[in-house]
């Protein structure tokens, strides 16, 4: 609830401040098709996860964190599951997939700009023989940095686009949503290695 709010406050600085209900929306009808997807595998899951938000997701929010998901899981199909190198081509297939289908590039002010920083992580990570869990790390502080230099940048697409410089010195909601992803997948990967 309280990142909704954020994402709401987000939304209105740079567009019409109903990101985050749009977003809260759409991950409640999340949670639904991850319970009704019990038992299936990974690749499996994560396109039910992103068929939902492209259902229930209005603007561009739908089709784009759809894609998000629909793209990884086509990376890992089949797979029950999966270790860096599947990481970094399921975030290598939904950043080629979101930049298809937004025309979107880092530098526009858009969630690709936290995306592909994190994405290019994993790559490092995995050629250097990094654990899983410092390189979920890495990513999470790659996604929020990313996310935060859009506040040094003139959005390019959606709404924003039409306030050019008014968009300075505020944050992407999109990015923020992609380093809030990137940092729970960390937090979940680092509780769940712990021992009890």
């Amino acid at each position: 609830m309280q990142r909704k709010d954020d994402l709401n406050r987000l939304d209105a600085e740079c567009g019409d401040g109903d990101f985050g209900v749009g977003m809260y929306v759409a991950f409640q009808h999340v949670q639904q098709a991850v319970v009704r997807s019990t038992g299936r595998d990974i690749g499996a899951l994560l396109k039910d996860v992103g068929r939902a938000i492209l259902s229930s997701a209005g603007g561009a929010s739908g089709p784009l964190f759809g894609t998000l998901f629909i793209e990884a899981g086509r990376a890992v199909e089949g797979r029950t599951e999966i270790d860096l190198a599947s990481l970094e081509s399921m975030f290598r297939g939904t950043l080629r997939g979101i930049c298809q289908r937004g025309g979107a590039n880092v530098g526009d002010k858009t969630l690709v700009d936290s995306l592909e920083p994190a994405t290019v992580s994993f790559g490092e990570s995995a050629r250097a023989g990094i654990d899983l869990q410092s390189a979920l790390g890495k990513a999470a502080e790659a996604a929020k940095l990313g996310s935060e230099s859009t506040k040094r940048l003139i959005a390019k697409h959606g709404k924003a686009r039409y306030l050019g410089e008014q968009t300075l010195g505020h944050e992407d909601p999109g990015a923020y949503v992609i380093a809030l992803l990137f940092q729970m997948l960390a937090d979940r990967y680092r509780s769940q290695s712990i021992p009890s």
